[in-house]
């Protein structure tokens, strides 16, 4: 009878031998519950932060009339959060990986070992970046306001830091590549998107409304992490050194945007770009930049994160002369100019769930190559627009580039996360999100400079240029693979490195029958000794 039962059973009768039949444990994050709800919510995070970024920008004006101070201090409103994002994520990213377990942040399930648990980090810094907030809308004078947005930006940069490590731990191996394409395309389209839900914001309800925007999805994000994630670990004081490196990187940063942008009027403000050069030097021989070289070393991925820079920079630069260029060579009013803009956005969010199949079935690299190649053709088809823009021109390059960019981002941050050493995946997702917080920091700044050293029409294709320029060097970058673990298959393909196997099959079988024993082989008791094939 059971050998009648084996074939054909129906699976909820007996227990057939096959490999196949025994259930797949649960996922310790969700349990029975799909892991895709947290993927979710790590996408629309990733998208309100970006978009917080950015909203701002168009509200400048009315704040600096609304609070009585100059356009140059109302733009601390933008400046603080994201001066002290960029300077707080190496920081958070070591503080999540400090003390931990051999589980991870949060361990296996959301909180193992001594260290900081998955699940009381994202309630600390969904709570903190949605109290900032409205601390910042309720602003009465700009110190109020400023010091409500450097406050959001750290619990911005904790969020940041926490999105990628919150996929790579819901979603299995064979499904990284789909599940961290959602944040990673979602966060930039926050990016473009800010501005124009801004503008919709600010008519109807006033520059507070603006800073308000990304409490619906904060308040959900909030009950769904405290009813799905387990009650495992705590939070432990950064203790005195985060504040120091943030200093430091912060006023790097702050030093080199200055420079940049101060640079157009008075070339000789460049000379302010050396500036930063000392407190990173400081910062790199300080103890907490060893745990981030040591990432870098033993991912062997380092350049991508100079790609992940380039590219950002290259994407920033091209959003910066585009609009401006539209507009005031154009002739476009800024609906028109922001419509033609969309292309890009639509066309990257279309291609995201593609490129994350992409690199679940062919590998991360491969795809994000591709698609930072499609990004290049089409930053460099813009670069070679003549003097005369039309709408229909600037639009279908947008959205090639746009295509490009969302077939590269979930494939990159996959190839990163994946190749990271398992107790530093914080670290290595502050890392991503420093080099593309300051690409695109940085891309509106040389943009800027190269058009106002340049001047005129020739300005805006030097800026255009400057953002191909970028792409292709992104390309090279992501094209060169370097010795490490970024090279083994795990770091290739997503997958976890079958780093047992060769441990078990090591021993080449036993030796050959009439085979002298070889000097390395492990002395093996039994009935038949080992001289007599030999004597024979």
């Amino acid at each position: 009878m059971p050998h009648d039962d084996a074939q054909g059973a129906a699976p909820g009768r007996g227990t057939p031998p096959g490999p196949e039949k025994p259930p797949a444990p649960e996922n310790p994050l969700t349990g029975g519950r799909s892991p895709w709800i947290l993927v979710a919510i790590a996408g629309a995070l990733a998208f309100t932060a970006m978009l917080d970024m950015n909203v701002v920008n168009i509200a400048l004006a009315t704040i600096s009339t609304d609070l009585d101070v100059s356009p140059s201090m109302a733009q601390w409103a933008v400046l603080g959060y994201q001066l002290a994002v960029v300077s707080m994520l190496l920081p958070a990213g070591r503080w999540l990986d400090a003390g931990r377990g051999p589980g991870g942040p949060g361990g296996s399930a959301g909180g193992g070992g001594g260290g900081v648990g998955l699940r009381p980090a994202l309630l600390l810094a969904v709570s903190g970046f949605s109290v900032c907030g409205m601390l910042a809308a309720l602003a009465p004078w700009m110190a109020w306001l400023a010091v409500a947005r450097v406050a959001q930006g750290v619990f911005g940069a904790l969020l940041f830091v926490l999105m990628p490590v919150l996929v790579m731990r819901a979603v299995p191996a064979s499904m990284r590549g789909r599940a961290m394409s959602v944040p990673a395309t979602l966060g930039p389209l926050g990016a473009v998107t800010g501005p124009a839900v801004g503008g919709v914001l600010l008519d109807a309800f006033g520059w507070r409304a603006v800073l308000l925007v990304k409490l619906p999805v904060c308040l959900v994000a909030l009950v769904v992490v405290a009813r799905v994630l387990p009650r495992h670990g705590g939070l432990t004081p950064p203790g005195r050194q985060p504040l120091t490196d943030a200093a430091l990187v912060g006023g790097a940063v702050a030093a080199l945007l200055l420079g940049l942008t101060l640079a157009p009027g008075v070339p000789a403000w460049l000379l302010l770009c050396l500036a930063a050069v000392p407190p990173l030097v400081w910062w790199t021989r300080r103890p907490a930049a060893r745990p981030v070289v040591d990432v870098v070393r033993a991912s062997g991925v380092a350049g991508v994160y100079g790609a992940v820079f380039a590219l950002a920079a290259g994407f920033a630069a091209m959003h910066y002369v585009v609009a401006l260029r539209l507009q005031s060579g154009g002739g476009l009013s800024a609906t028109a100019t922001g419509l033609t803009v969309l292309a890009f956005p639509l066309a990257m969010g279309l291609m995201g769930p593609l490129g994350g199949r992409l690199a679940d079935r062919v590998g991360p690299r491969p795809t994000a190559v591709a698609g930072a190649c499609v990004t290049a053709v089409g930053l460099t088809l813009l670069a070679l627009t003549g003097d005369h823009w039309t709408q229909a021109d600037i639009a279908w390059r947008l959205a090639l580039a746009g295509a490009g960019m969302g077939l590269y981002g979930g494939p990159t941050q996959t190839l990163v996360m994946t190749a990271a050493p398992p107790r530093a995946t914080g670290i290595a997702g502050s890392l991503v999100q420093l080099s593309r917080s300051l690409g695109f920091a940085m891309g509106p700044a040389l943009a800027g400079a190269a058009w106002g050293l340049a001047g005129g029409a020739d300005g805006a294709r030097y800026g255009l240029v400057i953002s191909a320029v970028a792409a292709w060097l992104c390309v090279l970058l992501l094209a060169a693979r370097r010795g490490g673990r970024g090279g083994a298959p795990g770091a290739r393909s997503g997958r976890p490195e079958p780093e047992a196997a060769p441990a078990a099959t090591a021993p080449a079988g036993g030796p050959e029958p009439g085979a002298a024993p070889e000097p390395g082989a492990a002395p093996e008791p039994g009935p038949e000794p080992k001289p007599e094939p030999a004597a024979r």
